[in-house]
């Protein structure tokens, strides 16, 4: 079964200041299972990308779980078909916010969570960024 690759982009359409060219994609599925590329607080929109809520870690998180929900909907799936939430944040005082949003948004779902404190992230506007591990139901 071939996988099948949604909104394909090089990064340098995003990011031409970093002199990165790499193909990427923001979703793939395979049978059941579905790879989201690491949301941040970035409208997704391919033609008017931007960062909604500067020096607010839980407006960006917002937007990341917004993203997450609109990419999965793209692929007929869930937010109720997300196993894993992977939480970035450039500071420990930013957990408690993102995971309140991010819980929000997966209520009742009752994912699995790992969390994560780095000194940065791609740009340095990014507080944090919010990876999903997916399995879609059948």
């Amino acid at each position: 079964m071939p996988h099948e690759r949604h909104r394909l982009h090089n990064v340098r359409d995003q990011h031409a200041e970093r002199n990165i060219q790499s193909d990427m994609c923001s979703v793939v599925v395979t049978g059941e299972r579905i790879f989201v590329r690491g949301q941040a607080g970035y409208t997704i929109h391919a033609t008017d990308r931007k960062l909604v809520g500067p020096g607010d870690p839980a407006v960006q998180a917002d937007q990341a779980m917004k993203n997450v929900r609109q990419l999965l909907d793209e692929v007929g799936a869930s937010m109720d078909d997300i196993c894993k939430v992977k939480v970035w944040v450039t500071d420990r005082a930013f957990l408690v916010p993102v995971i309140n949003v991010a819980g929000r948004h997966l209520r009742g779902t009752h994912a699995v969570y790992s969390e994560v404190i780095v000194d940065g992230l791609a740009q340095p506007e990014m507080l944090m960024e919010i990876d999903v591990e997916v399995v879609r139901s059948s």
